[in-house]
Parts: C-alpha cells; sequence; structure tokens
C-alpha cells in the first residue's frame, strides 16, 4: 500500500524516533508498503517519521542508482566493489565515521523538487537489525554511506536542510513556505500541514 509522505513543516519530521522490538505490529507489512512508497515517488531512500511514525526503521536502495549510471560515474560515486544496496534498517546506529568527507547534491521526498550540496562523511560503519530481525554490522561509503547517512538523519530527527549554510537555507526559504502550504505538484501522495488536500 502507497502511503502519503509528510512535506516539510510537520514537526514529527525534527522529533528523534524510538527503537522497535522483533514483535512490532505488523512490521513486515509497514516495510513493504515503505518500499511500495518509496519506489512509487521515484525515491532512493525512506524512513518511518515520513509516513508519520516515530520508529527507528528506514530503507534504502542505492543498487538502482548504481545500475542507471555509467562506467565512469560508477567509478566516481561507489567504491569499488560496492554494487549498491536494498536494505532494510531497523534500530541502527552509526557507530563510526570516516575523517574524508566529500559534497554532493541531495534531496528528500519530504522537501518536493529542491536539492542542495550536501558535505557527508565519505566512510561509515553501522550496527542494524534487518527485515528479519537479524543484527548486522556493515561498513558502506560512497554514494550508498551517503544515502544510508540521510535516511539515519530522519531518524534522529534531523533533514538535510540542517547540514546547509544558513545563507543557503534562507535564500530556499520562499520555497519551503510553499512546501509547508502545499503549493506545489507531486507525482506521488503527500500530506502538507497547512492544507487538507494530498496531491
Amino acid at each position: 500500500m502507497k502511503r502519503a509522505i509528510l512535506a516539510y513543516g510537520h514537526s514529527i519530521l525534527k522529533q528523534k524516533c524510538k527503537d522497535i522490538e522483533k514483535d512490532y505490529p505488523e512490521l513486515d507489512k509497514l516495510i513493504t508498503d515503505m518500499w511500495e512508497t518509496m519506489k512509487n515517488a521515484n525515491g532512493c531512500g525512506l524512513a518511518s517519521p515520513q509516513i508519520g511514525l516515530l520508529i527507528r526503521l528506514f530503507v534504502v536502495d542505492s543498487k538502482t542508482t548504481f545500475e542507471n549510471l555509467d562506467e565512469e560515474d560508477r567509478k566516481f560515486y561507489f567504491d569499488k566493489d560496492d554494487k549498491g544496496i536494498m536494505e532494510t534498517f531497523i534500530n541502527a546506529k552509526i557507530v563510526e565515521r570516516s575523517e574524508q568527507f566529500w559534497e554532493d547534491k541531495e534531496g528528500c521526498l519530504s522537501i518536493p523538487n529542491l536539492s542542495q550540496s550536501v558535505k557527508r562523511n565519505w566512510a561509515i560503519v553501522i550496527e542494524y537489525y534487518n527485515q528479519n530481525f537479524e543484527k548486522k554490522v556493515r561498513s558502506y561509503s560512497g554514494t550508498t554511506a551517503r544515502m544510508v547517512q540521510h535516511e539515519y538523519d530522519h531518524t534522529e530527527g534531523i533533514l538535510y536542510l540542517d547540514h546547509l549554510k544558513p545563507l543557503t537555507k534562507k535564500l530556499m526559504e520562499g520555497k519551503l513556505k510553499k512546501i509547508v502550504k502545499g503549493q506545489i505538484k507531486t507525482n506521488y501522495p503527500m500530506k502538507f500541514v497547512n492544507s487538507s488536500s494530498k496531491n
């Protein structure tokens, strides 16, 4: 089932999420819905607060991005041996971050039609449970690490906007206000703060 994605301005997007237990109600269905919602919106990741749930759960698909790049771009955006992932992260915790940083453009399904260059760690180590609630410890780098960090931030109540310089964010103010008011068009269902309608 495709769910409506909360637009920028909803307070839930700025709140920290809580861990869940293995017996969380209808967890498999929720994860299936999240993948369907993300794919319907042509996204590469989705976190549970974006559909209104304050739990530490997100999904990441860097595999599709990898497959859509040509050979040269793959070498730039992905480390050797990384062909992308399609993974579910539950109760994730980043335990290590590289000292190497890089900047690249990021967008967000909750902040449609906008993107900005964001500085991120090139590599991370993350502990989490997968969909089967098996504990994993994984190292990710490049674009895969960027996507994981972006979604992980959502579970910490952080948006990519929070990484921007104040002036950059100020220049986006007008467009952000339009999102809050629901004065934009998207090709996927959204819930806006100041509008009862869904696109």
